[in-house]
């Protein structure tokens, strides 16, 4: 039987001057090793050995830009070999990124390449006693930069040679990441040894007809010069079926068929049951039954397409799983710490699981990062949440000459094989918005001719998962129209993004159009109160103050979010105003997108938030900022992609009450739909029945009487149905004739925590719960709520117990304070 040997122990670091030695390299890197963790990577070491200062905090991170431009040498000594196995294979599954590997004096090879794995023969070097490991990673930059000297330069996003080096992108910084350039050995190194073969390559297609689940398993084996002699036999287990194939001497490959009746489906979350099947594959020697080899993957049965067929309105982009097509109501992801090694299956799932509370059914991995560990795409299996999985190229002209091309197809086919069993991996993308840089970002007269990455997306890529993974759809890019005779981000074909909205217009204008699935689009905001605590120590803490700037990485990312608030809000006169308005602009500028488009639905067939994450503490698009704390955005996330949505909404000029009922059960909507003053009196009243069919969007218009104000500045319309709420004002915030808020709390200590109940006695607009202000550790179930005079609601607070009350005001804020909270303009205690 095949023998793994973690290799985690007895590893150490040092600095490597042969090249050069950055001046601010600390002595002791010179003269000595320090202790490193495995896996792991330089920068996580010099932290726990306390020679770097967290990059994460402050402006620390351009203390620490020397370590990406320095040389790293990992150390080891692998164990003797004293079994009677025919081979011995040194396994790393991932390097970061550019290495030579040395056993003794020995060069195994050298490796250009984070995001594939390598396995060196050391067959008979470990006989002889322990022998040392060396691996030593030169600087990705001088990679990089070498190939951009070879094969000439080409246009990118940012300032820097990403695209010369197979590595995380975003490691190079990225307009919501720091500039932390790694290396390391970043997933576990193993030595594996056996005897006679071993299985090089398991790659099942699963699918379903009905009811029967049908499994065509291809298999790839690796055997010794002894066992090229032998007979060899497989036996596959799934679902209660079990079949046999043997292997005459010499056979290399096989593929094995099987079917087993009854099967439960995988669905995404929403739609039915995420069943998961165990997949056995045993490898044997046929002539005495030893088993040389296993593998086991959980597969699960379903089908999916991509239905991008022609219509009236342009062509679809709607993905069809099970036969059912749906609104795909997705989040994209980035590396959920900037240094990926920190990141372990627990972090994982415990992210995965906000966003499924969330209502989120798609997660999107961002070309930019890294194919994630196994941990993240199984807990999306069990979770339910359908993964589009970009290829990793984002944002620039990649050559496509050697010595990158073989590294791309290297790298796409492994990871396709590595990810294919997963049922919740339900579409490959080329890139993310290079076919879009090539046409509207002036890169085609910068490249003269020289290649760009068109050859990957267009042909590589597709060729790769047309034959290793013909169950999933390919699409070229996202933005992509689907043709190079359409704009890549016409709105009207394919996958659009939508970043005009934010960087030039108001959130407003995302009513403007209707695409037909929009991957990409976004509004930023600080991350919260303790988290800016946390991470940065300017006093006074302002918005322009230098910590805040450097942990705002978008280009005049605050004159973009100050002039968003001008469009709403008179000017803030506080730092914590500021605050608290730019995460409630977030909030409605995305509710503005997500009820527009999913009210087009099938129109319109799914929306991928930009984003779900951040990778430290920074300003960003994110709804769940760098320390885990949910923004008030992902509370407003609950309500919009809730199986079932009230909006309201215009149509052709006239306002229309939407129900958005993306459940399996019709829903029969009876509505109130209420014209209120700004002092809570009632001027008209209307009740409203739509009955609303699974998976349908039903429209009811509303009588001119109800929807015309007398004066749109102090009056609003609220609708409501089986606890859910629309609301709709007819002027900016800063026109409306607020009253000044008043509302009485009660706070109620309950286990783990306590609950705080609000009861207004005025309007109160977009009520905001700043838990984490009560205490760094607390948590609250919900975010902005407006009430109307006499509402009460209640906010469940985590990590909080009711202790030291009096900080409850300054953690109370709304949008119709006389200056700068709610405690403020008349909070009673």
């Amino acid at each position: 039987m095949k023998v793994s040997t973690p290799l985690t122990r007895g590893w150490t670091l040092s600095l490597d001057t042969t090249r050069h030695r950055p001046p601010q390299a600390p002595d002791i890197l010179v003269d000595e090793r320090i202790p490193a963790t495995m896996p792991g990577c330089v920068h996580t070491d010099l932290l726990a050995a306390g020679l770097i200062p967290d990059p994460y905090l402050d402006r620390n991170e351009s203390e620490v830009a020397w370590v990406g431009r320095a040389d790293w040498t990992y150390r080891t000594v692998l164990p003797s070999s004293t079994d009677r196995h025919e081979r011995t294979d040194l396994v790393f599954d991932g390097l970061d990124t550019v290495a030579e590997i040395r056993v003794g004096d020995t060069v195994l090879g050298t490796t250009r390449n984070m995001h594939r794995s390598y396995r060196f023969d050391v067959t008979g070097a470990l006989t002889g006693g322990p022998e040392p490991l060396t691996v030593a990673f030169t600087s990705a930059y001088a990679e990089a930069e070498r190939l951009r000297t070879l094969l000439g330069d080409r246009p990118n996003a940012y300032a820097e040679p990403f695209q010369f080096v197979r590595k995380m992108a975003s490691s190079f910084g990225w307009d919501w990441g720091p500039t932390l350039v790694t290396a390391g050995v970043w997933r576990e190194p193993r030595l594996e040894r056996w005897s006679t073969a071993r299985l090089a390559e398991v790659r099942p297609e699963v699918t379903v007809q009905e009811s029967t689940g049908l499994l065509r398993l291809h298999l790839v084996l690796e055997r010794t010069a002894a066992g090229r002699d032998r007979d060899l036999r497989l036996r596959i287990g799934l679902a209660g079926t079990e079949v046999l194939a043997d292997l005459p001497a010499g056979q290399d490959t096989v593929t094995v068929e099987a079917s087993t009746e009854g099967v439960e489906l995988w669905w995404p979350r929403g739609y039915g049951g995420q069943r998961l099947y165990t997949c056995d594959v045993v490898l044997t020697d046929a002539a005495d039954g030893t088993v040389l080899d296993n593998w086991s993957r959980r597969v699960g049965f379903r089908t999916v397409q991509l239905d991008t067929s022609p219509d009236a309105h342009g062509s679809a982009f709607t993905l069809v799983v099970n036969g059912t097509p749906l609104f795909a109501r997705g989040v994209n992801w980035i590396p959920d710490d900037a240094l990926v090694t920190r990141v372990d299956a627990a972090r994982y799932r415990h992210r995965l699981e906000q966003a499924a509370a969330a209502g989120v059914d798609l997660v999107r991995v961002w070309g930019g990062g890294i194919y994630e560990s196994a941990a993240f795409y199984d807990a999306c299996d069990e979770l339910g949440l359908m993964v589009w999985q970009d290829f990793l190229f984002a944002c620039a002209a990649y050559p496509e000459e050697e010595p990158l091309r073989s590294e791309v197809e290297a790298e796409a086919r492994e990871n396709v094989v590595r990810l294919m069993p997963h049922p919740s991996l339900v579409l490959w993308n080329g890139n993310n918005e290079n076919l879009w840089g090539f046409r509207d970002w002036d890169w085609e007269p910068a490249l003269a001719g020289a290649t760009w990455g068109e050859g990957y997306y267009l042909d590589l890529l597709p060729r790769t998962v047309a034959r290793t993974d013909p169950t999933r759809p390919y699409w070229a890019g996202s933005p992509w129209s689907g043709s190079r005779d359409i704009h890549p981000n016409d709105p009207a074909h394919g996958t659009t993004h939508s970043w005009e909205v934010w960087n030039r217009r108001d959130y407003t204008d995302y009513l403007a159009d209707v695409p037909r699935f929009v991957a990409e689009f976004g509004w930023q905001a600080p991350p919260n109160h303790a988290t800016l605590r946390r991470s940065i120590s300017d006093r006074p803490l302002t918005a322009g103050s230098p910590g805040m700037l450097h942990h705002q990485k978008a280009e005049d990312g605050n004159g973009k979010l100050d002039r968003g608030l001008a469009h709403h809000f008179a000017p803030t006169a506080d730092f914590d105003t500021w605050h608290y308005l730019t995460q409630v602009n977030q909030a409605r500028a995305v509710a503005t997108g997500i009820e527009h488009w999913r009210s087009h639905w099938p129109h319109c067939a799914g929306t991928i938030l930009w984003q779900l994450n951040d990778c430290w503490p920074v300003t960003s698009w994110s709804a769940i900022d760098g320390d885990g704390r949910e923004k008030p955005l992902y509370h407003e996330l609950k309500r919009l992609y809730a199986d079932r949505l009230l909006t309201l909404q215009r149509r052709d000029g006239r306002l229309v009450l939407a129900a958005v009922n993306q459940s399996g059960r019709p829903w029969d909507v009876h509505a109130v739909v209420r014209r209120l003053d700004a002092r809570g009196s009632l001027l008209a009243e209307q009740h409203v029945s739509l009955p609303a069919a699974p998976y349908s969007v039903e429209l009811a218009d509303l009588p001119e009487e109800l929807v015309t104000p007398g004066d749109p500045r102090s009056e609003y319309l609220v609708a409501d149905a089986d606890g859910l709420r629309a609301m709709s004002f007819g002027v900016d915030d800063h026109e409306f004739a607020y009253p000044v808020a008043e509302m009485t709390t009660h706070v109620t200590p309950v286990p783990g925590g306590a609950r705080v109940t609000v009861t207004a006695h005025t309007l109160v607009r977009d009520l905001l719960l700043q838990a984490d202000r009560l205490h760094p550790n607390a948590r609250t179930d919900r975010g902005l709520v407006t009430l109307t005079p006499g509402e009460s609601v209640e906010f469940t607070v985590s990590g909080w117990n009711g202790e030291a009350v009096e900080a409850l005001p300054g953690a109370l804020h709304c949008v119709n304070a006389s200056a700068a909270a709610c405690p403020v303009g008349g909070l009673l205690q």
